[in-house]
């Protein structure tokens, strides 16, 4: 019995979903995907995270990010770049 591979679209595997932190206009790319929804569902866990903590960043003058989506090839990754937990900012990872 022979494996046929998946068919793949040309130029597919360079192409990622980001979750992006926005604070101000500080940028971070939080998390990437290889589809949408589950870039949508990683959206979703991380604003209830930030909605779980907005008292506390509120009592500690706290700015609170704000979490999208946005297409990005995997060459604009930074070079260095590790994902950003939901509340990394508090730590100063941000």
């Amino acid at each position: 019995m022979d494996f046929v591979a998946p068919e793949r679209r040309r130029g597919s595997d360079d192409s990622l979903w980001a979750v992006v932190a926005v604070i101000g206009r500080v940028i971070r790319i939080a998390e990437v995907f290889p589809s949408r929804a589950l870039a949508l569902k990683d959206q979703a866990w991380r604003e209830a995270q930030v909605n779980a903590y907005a008292t506390f960043l509120e009592r500690t003058d706290q700015p609170a990010p704000r979490y999208m989506i946005r297409p990005i090839r995997r060459t604009d990754l930074p070079r260095r770049w590790k994902p950003l937990p939901a509340l990394g900012f508090l730590h100063g990872n941000w």
